[in-house]
């Protein structure tokens, strides 16, 4: 049983190690970085930040509602406001009241400033979509980068092996006396030279692969990328109209959309700032009530004295009263002050503007210039997006013949160095001729491999222009 545990735990070890050594495609490294990257978190944050006000904007249109409470204290002549006597003595006083107002109109201001608001949440999420867009890119670009440093430092090694054995076989025949020990120091020197080409390849993928974590925030030092078998054919796509993609783009591109977005938002803004010069009509009302220490009432009757009242007809005889006070004064109860002093108001205001220092027509003016920067930032983002197409076509187009030519130099060239290696080995030419054949057989090879991955990545560009998603 013991056995078993131990089995079983070296095989949990064993398989989260495979797991978390698991090669990276191209695109997990991209839902890994629009799920983690800061700088699109911090995008979403601003777009949810507009949705908000967006939101704000609505609640704008409904009427306001205010409740209010007091409780307070008074020491010397005052009047009171709610028996309208003056109090000398401390007085407290309490007052509760709701007050509400709604806008009836005002040059549809709120109604305009609400689309406004809306669309500048709209742009705010193409916004965030342009910012996932280029960070996929840069991930892309990085990617196709450490695929290329990878097979440019199997270029070096393959040529460093090869050249290793040479200089093993030229030192057998040196030790024979068969060739001179000129060959063998020629040999080993270039053996030193590709051994530090080997070196820096090795860096530039280790850099490469660097950038790429970078980029994607994360510390594994166990990371790899999965390298697929890439292949120059999309010659289809590069023979696509660019006025073809360019229609296709600018019909989905984010940053087109956010522009038209922007249009949109300033000319809302422009009516709301020429509705600031229309009457303003607005209703109000309010229900309160309140309580006042200096409100009293009688308690306690009592004959104070008599007071003359008239004369009988038949005796004239005079006719007395009683008079009727109170023995002492009580502050009127709590509860019958607040159904006593109930008040209710209703009103309506009209505000006609009529001057003030021109900051009205100054403000129309500035939105109105607003609405026109924005009428040709969107003019100027589709020109952009149309030399961006027309640029990565004509970039396209010539990779491809920078890359078939590459194809018909490295198939010269490997032949020739065929023939120039069978050479050396029959001693019928020199290191340096045979050093001379090889080194341009690798520079062909590395220039192959730069055409190839530079088509293959404006490829992807026109890929990306169309909407299509980004993957190997």
């Amino acid at each position: 049983m013991k056995f078993n545990l131990i089995t079983l735990a070296f095989l949990l070890f064993f398989s989260n190690s495979w797991a978390q050594s698991e090669p990276w495609s191209l695109e997990k490294c991209i839902n890994h970085a629009l799920t983690n990257n800061l700088q699109i978190k911090q995008s979403e944050l601003n777009t949810e930040a507009a949705k908000t006000t967006a939101l704000q904007g609505k609640l704008d249109l409904l009427p306001t509602l205010n409740a209010g409470a007091s409780h307070g204290y008074n020491w010397g002549q005052t009047i009171d406001p709610f028996t309208n006597q003056f109090a000398t003595d401390r007085v407290r006083s309490n007052s509760l009241s709701v007050s509400s107002s709604v806008t009836l109109f005002a040059g549809f201001q709120k109604q305009n400033t609400l689309k406004q608001r809306q669309y500048d949440y709209l742009a705010a999420r193409f916004d965030n979509e342009t910012m996932q867009n280029d960070i996929s890119m840069q991930i892309a670009t990085n990617y196709l980068q450490v695929i290329f440093n990878q097979e440019l430092f199997t270029i070096a090694d393959n040529q460093f092996q090869l050249t290793k054995l040479q200089v093993e076989r030229v030192r057998k025949m040196v030790d024979v006396g068969q060739l001179p020990k000129s060959n063998l120091l020629d040999l080993e020197a270039q053996l030193a030279n590709e051994e530090l080409n080997k070196v820096n390849a090795e860096n530039q993928l280790s850099i490469s692969l660097l950038s790429l974590k970078q980029l994607l925030q994360i510390n594994d030092t166990d990371f790899t990328i999965a390298t697929p078998e890439l292949e120059a054919n999309n010659l289809d796509q590069v023979g696509a109209d660019p006025k073809e993609v360019y229609n296709i783009a600018v019909a989905q591109r984010p940053e087109i959309k956010s522009s038209e977005y922007r249009m949109m938002s300033a000319n809302k803004a422009k009516a709301a700032a020429i509705g600031t010069q229309s009457p303003r009509l607005t209703v109000s009302g309010s229900y309160g009530t309140g309580y006042s220490g200096n409100n009293k009432i009688g308690a306690g009757d009592t004959i104070i004295g008599t007071r003359y009242v008239g004369t009988t007809e038949t005796t004239l005889e005079n006719v007395f009263a009683p008079t009727i006070g109170f023995e002492r004064f009580e502050v009127k109860p709590f509860r019958d002050q607040l159904d006593a002093n109930l008040n209710q108001t209703l009103s309506f205001q009209l505000n006609i503007p009529l001057f003030n220092g021109w900051s009205t027509r100054t403000n129309v003016k500035r939105a109105k210039i607003n609405y026109l920067n924005a009428e040709m930032q969107l003019e100027q983002s589709k020109q952009q997006l149309q030399q961006d197409i027309q640029r990565a076509h004509n970039d396209a187009l010539a990779a491809l013949k920078q890359y078939q030519a590459s194809k018909r130099a490295v198939s010269a060239l490997q032949e020739s160095f065929k023939y120039a290696q069978a050479r050396y080995e029959g001693q019928l030419i020199n290191t340096i001729d045979y050093t001379d054949a090889k080194n341009k057989l690798t520079k062909a090879q590395s220039d192959l491999l730069r055409a190839k991955f530079d088509f293959i990545f404006k490829s992807k560009v026109l890929d990306f222009y169309q909407g299509k998603p980004l993957a190997l």
